[in-house]
């Protein structure tokens, strides 16, 4: 049995629950790697990352590289002379750094894999309709969440759970896996199993403002899991036009009620107390969404200054 000496890598606050879970159970952390601080927002204010924030809170050793194949990078982290790294989402690493500790360096990824490698699983998982999902620990080689599987847990997911509910129980799932992972790690007894390549396997691609974006020809629960698996963030969006007037609006909570009706798709419906649009097979209902410089609000709290026309469309 070896004692573990841990390098940490990761950047958002997601990575912040794992890293708090190995310092409570009283493992080494030698140093903490993060993204370097970048201005933001109209003000170009500096902005940390979150697991800064939280290493600054606890006194740990940061380093922040822009290139990871830096040699004076590369100094630092073997002077740290880590035997485990332990990677919760940040970028890809160079074999020199993943190759560098002992005991090897792994993985927390919010998946079951093989299904659901890339940037973000948990949204995709339930945009696709799954009801199940999980994380699973691995040991990184030079491929994108393709290493060899240490250990999995899987977490049912509700049906009408978001991304933001979701993400916070995968955080707590995940800080167990991980614990499990450095105790098997240091006790010597870990088993690992390779993942086999399939057409099957689903993809978590990375998020960008067309597949965000809402199709309301598409079917109510295929509308529904988008909306609830982009929200908090980064939020289904979608236009709406009425009366020569064009909004581009996000929606963060709706409802799917399956009914036959004569609606043209993407057809808004208001009165005072609710507003829904048309799809195939039933309407959406809103109940929260935010207009162009306004804060996000309830659809009731919209409708209180707002009133749509019959000729207004979502798009």
């Amino acid at each position: 049995m070896e004692k573990l000496r841990i390098v940490f890598m990761g950047t958002p606050n997601f990575a912040v629950g794992i890293l708090d879970t190995i310092l409570k159970n009283n493992y080494t952390v030698l140093g903490v790697i993060t993204a370097p601080d970048k201005p933001a927002g109209r003000g170009q204010k500096i902005n940390t990352s979150a697991v800064k924030d939280y290493a600054l809170e606890k006194g740990l050793n940061i380093l922040q590289p822009i290139n990871l194949k830096d040699e004076t990078f590369l100094g630092e982290l073997k002077s740290l002379d880590a035997n485990c790294q332990v990677v919760v989402a940040f970028r890809m690493l160079p074999e020199v750094v993943w190759k560098m500790p002992k005991l090897g360096t792994f993985n927390l990824h919010a998946s079951l894999l093989p299904n659901y490698r890339g940037a973000a699983p948990i949204n995709w998982a339930i945009i696709n309709g799954e009801t199940t999902t999980g994380v699973t620990t691995f040991f990184i080689d030079d491929k994108i969440d393709t290493g060899a599987i240490i250990l999995s847990a899987e977490t049912p997911i509700e049906p009408t759970e978001n991304v933001g509910q979701l993400h916070d129980r995968l955080m707590v799932l995940g800080s167990q896996t991980v614990v499990e992972t450095l105790a098997a790690i240091e006790n010597g007894t870990v088993q690992t199993t390779l993942q086999t390549d399939s057409p099957e396997i689903k993809t978590a691609y990375k998020l960008n403002r067309d597949n965000c974006k809402i199709d309301w020809t598409k079917s109510g629960e295929k509308i529904f899991n988008l909306i609830r698996g982009l929200s908090p963030y980064p939020v289904a969006w979608c236009l709406i036009l009425d009366e020569g007037q064009e909004w581009n609006v996000k929606i963060y909570e709706a409802t799917f009620e399956k009914e036959v009706h004569s609606f043209a798709e993407g057809t808004v419906i208001s009165t005072k107390k609710e507003m829904k649009i048309a799809v195939s097979d039933g309407f959406i209902h809103i109940l929260s969404i935010q207009f162009p410089g306004k804060k996000k609000m309830s659809t009731q709290e919209l409708l209180n200054g707002m009133k749509f026309s019959a000729s207004a469309m979502a798009l």
